[in-house]
Order: C-alpha cells, then sequence, then structure tokens
C-alpha cells in the first residue's frame, strides 16, 4: 500500500493511498482552529485522522470523533489513534446521514471543487457532497456557541459564507493561506459560530 508517515509532535500520522499526505492546509487549519480544555472535537471526513491528532497535539484534554465514508481511510485513522494510545471513535460512514453527538468544535478540509467544475486533482478533489450539505451536518451535530470550522478554496467564499448563514453558523474569523505575499491565495480559513453574533475578524494573512 502506498502512502507515508510523519511525526507530529508527541504522535505519528501515517496514511494510505485513499488518503492525502500531510498538506500545508491541514497543518494550517489545526492551527487555526479555536480550542477549548474538554471540547469534543469532530472531524467530518476525517480521511486517516490528521485533524484530530493535530487538536489533540494542542489540547490534550478533548475527546476525538471522526466520519469518513472510506473504509480503508477509516480503519487508518482507528489505526493512528491507536498507534498513538489515544481514545476516541471512527465512523465508517456518509456524514450527510449519520447520527451524530453533540460537538463543541466541528473541523473539516473537505474536497474542495464540486462536480463538472473541471478541475485537475483526480476524484479525491471532488466533492462527494455539496458544501451546502457539509455545513448543514455541522450545524446539526454543534452545540449552540459551538464552532465550525474548515479550510476551502478561496474562490468559493461567497458561496461558502452563504452555506453557513443559512445554517445558523455566524462567520467569525477568517484567514487567507498564500505561500508568499505576492501570490494569490491558495486557501482560505473560516470558523464560524452557532448562534454567534455579527462581526467577522479578518487576520493577518497565513504564509
Amino acid at each position: 500500500m502506498k502512502g507515508g508517515m510523519e511525526r507530529l509532535g508527541r504522535y505519528t500520522y501515517r496514511w494510505g493511498e485513499t488518503c492525502f499526505p500531510l498538506g500545508a492546509d491541514s497543518l494550517a487549519l489545526g492551527r487555526f482552529c479555536t480550542l477549548k480544555s474538554g471540547d469534543a472535537v469532530l472531524d467530518l471526513g476525517c480521511g486517516a485522522g490528521l485533524l484530530l491528532l493535530l487538536c489533540k497535539e494542542r489540547e490534550r484534554s478533548v475527546s476525538l470523533l471522526g466520519v469518513e465514508i472510506e473504509p480503508r481511510a477509516a480503519e487508518l485513522a482507528r489505526e493512528n489513534l491507536a498507534e498513538n494510545g489515544l481514545e476516541g471513535e471512527i465512523l465508517t460512514a456518509d456524514l450527510r446521514t449519520c447520527a451524530l453527538p453533540r460537538a463543541d468544535l466541528v473541523v473539516s478540509n473537505p474536497p474542495w471543487y464540486a462536480k463538472g467544475a473541471g478541475k485537475e486533482g483526480g476524484p479525491g478533489r471532488m466533492e462527494l457532497c455539496a458544501l451546502p450539505e457539509l455545513c448543514a451536518t455541522a450545524g446539526r451535530a454543534l452545540s449552540h456557541r459551538g464552532r465550525f470550522t474548515l479550510v476551502h478554496d478561496p474562490k468559493r467564499l461567497a458561496e461558502l459564507m452563504s452555506a453557513l448563514c443559512r445554517e445558523g453558523l455566524e462567520p467569525k474569523r477568517l484567514q487567507f493561506c498564500r505561500h508568499s505575499p505576492e501570490k494569490e491565495p491558495y486557501a482560505v480559513l473560516l470558523e464560524a459560530v452557532k448562534g454567534g453574533r455579527p462581526g467577522l475578524a479578518v487576520l493577518p494573512d497565513h504564509l
């Protein structure tokens, strides 16, 4: 099986051919999300569990739950938790229809390209569920004042904000990711709060 291994502070992350390797966008999201002591963290489309490990590295007291539709990726996520001595649950399920417990923080690094968009990157880059469905699932799982933090295509920012607001998820923090100051953003990080008041903080670019 093709794949690789990386060290994430205290933890080891292994991935296979059904998962994307560790990337700058996931690392940026792991640093950007607001984590609080005792948070119940839910990763929608968790792959091999990278974001769960990044959250646990930052805050040891959080609990971990991931949802992944691809069976081998879900099994790798379970193995990554077990090999690092971590407790958590990985559901092999369609995030749009499965029952989910309440979460304080929902994170996601979903495929960015809508079906028929003509983008490159292979089938793993194409949406299995539409952006409104992803936001609806996050809204369904979050407790009041819970946070939904994700990384996405900056060209779809208007669509993303619209989908969030329809679910009562108020955008509160935004940060563009650039490879260098003169380059266009390659990703946007956005955190929304369920039932939050209007008011968006735009952070300095992540370089």
